[in-house]
């Protein structure tokens, strides 16, 4: 008997994979150049900090426009490879990294200066707590487009529409566009935080566990956007739950005290997983 059917049918049902057909506001004309080659790829990867071994011997690739969810126990370095994906892991004192993380054809690891701003452009993150700036909500969206140098506030206005509309939040705010971010509810706020990641069109979209701290129903809300916006985007996502997995996942990458145990598409994961840690997690014989 396959991993997968110790879960219920019953279960399997009630978190069946959304479906979608996708219309407007996705179909748009891009405001940054993407790179023609946009695949991402870590080749042996080892990470330091403070002469901990965090991220052991790391070769990944992801696959563009799925979903890639990075599963396995609390602290096994999920969120570390993450982090390193766009270099957020440089805020870290004591950290050593050797390996190499492509982005096309430029290394991550090497970059400096301004390609680690346009990095971070085409690789956004939305955290795994919503962290909406201390500004109006139309601000927050349009934040990083002033940035690069959007300044004009007719083109801001249709960007900060475009992609409220986007992730479902343009009705439940286009009333109070200058009022306080902060004072959206926390569900609101992770959806406007990834509609600001949005805004600046990133090529990859990582995903750091961004629905646990939300309730069932924004949960829900933000696994739909997912599984629509990954039309156009790559999206890479950790998380703690299996059930999340199973209901979007379609690339699985398991870790297992900072190394890759197994990666492959989602259906041979978790139906015939090859490595005995891997059964024995998916079983729940740990967690």
């Amino acid at each position: 008997m396959s991993i997968a059917t110790t879960f219920s049918w019953s279960l399997r049902h009630a978190f069946a994979r959304p479906t979608w057909t996708l219309t407007e506001p996705f179909a748009v004309e891009r405001k940054f150049p993407r790179p023609s080659d946009v695949r991402l790829a870590v080749d042996n990867l080892n990470l330091y900090i403070n002469d901990a071994h965090i991220l052991k011997n790391v070769s990944v690739s992801i696959p563009q426009n799925k979903i890639t969810c990075i599963i396995g126990p609390s602290g096994c370095g999920k969120s570390t490879l993450l982090r390193t994906l766009n270099r957020l892991v440089d805020t870290n004192e004591g950290i050593k990294i050797s390996g190499n993380v492509n982005f096309g054809t430029q290394d991550i690891i090497s970059a400096k200066g301004s390609d680690i701003t346009e990095i971070r452009r085409n690789i956004g993150l939305v955290p795994q707590r919503p962290c909406p700036l201390p500004m109006s909500i139309y601000d927050n969206v349009a934040y990083g487009c002033r940035i690069h140098g959007i300044r004009k506030k007719a083109k801001l206005d249709v960007i900060v529409r475009h992609y409220l509309e986007a992730v479902g939040l343009w009705e439940e705010v286009k009333s109070r566009l200058n009022a306080p971010a902060n004072g959206l509810s926390i569900g609101q706020q992770q959806r406007l935080c990834l509609a600001r990641s949005l805004a600046v069109e990133p090529s990859y979209l990582l995903a750091d566990e961004s629905t646990s701290a939300l309730d069932p129903i924004s949960s829900k809300k933000i696994e739909e956007l997912f599984v629509k916006l990954k039309e156009n985007y790559s999206i890479v996502m950790v998380t703690h739950t299996l059930r999340q997995a199973l209901r979007i996942a379609d690339y699985v990458i398991f870790m297992y005290l900072g190394e890759v145990i197994e990666q492959g598409p989602a259906n041979e994961v978790f139906n015939n997983p090859q490595h005995s840690l891997t059964k024995n997690y998916l079983s729940g014989a740990f967690s």
